[in-house]
């Protein structure tokens, strides 16, 4: 699997976890979400990701590189 795949399956879960926390235990999990997507967008600005950082590290592969 490629970073930027995983990347999103990663922001995908997390803000599925958030809403359902955010359902069934306090709503103040939905900034959760809000943090997600706050990150997400300035990813398509900046293309810094926290995450993306982590998995360079980790060896992990771009998509490109993998075609």
């Amino acid at each position: 699997m490629c970073r930027e795949r995983i990347i999103r399956a990663f922001a995908g879960g997390v803000v599925l976890a958030g809403l359902g926390l955010g359902l069934w235990v306090s709503r103040e999990w939905l900034w959760l979400d809000a943090f997600v997507g706050a990150n997400l967008f300035q990813w398509a600005f900046t293309g810094v990701c926290p995450l993306g950082l982590i998995l360079r590290r980790l060896g992990v592969r771009t998509c490109a590189a993998e075609a």
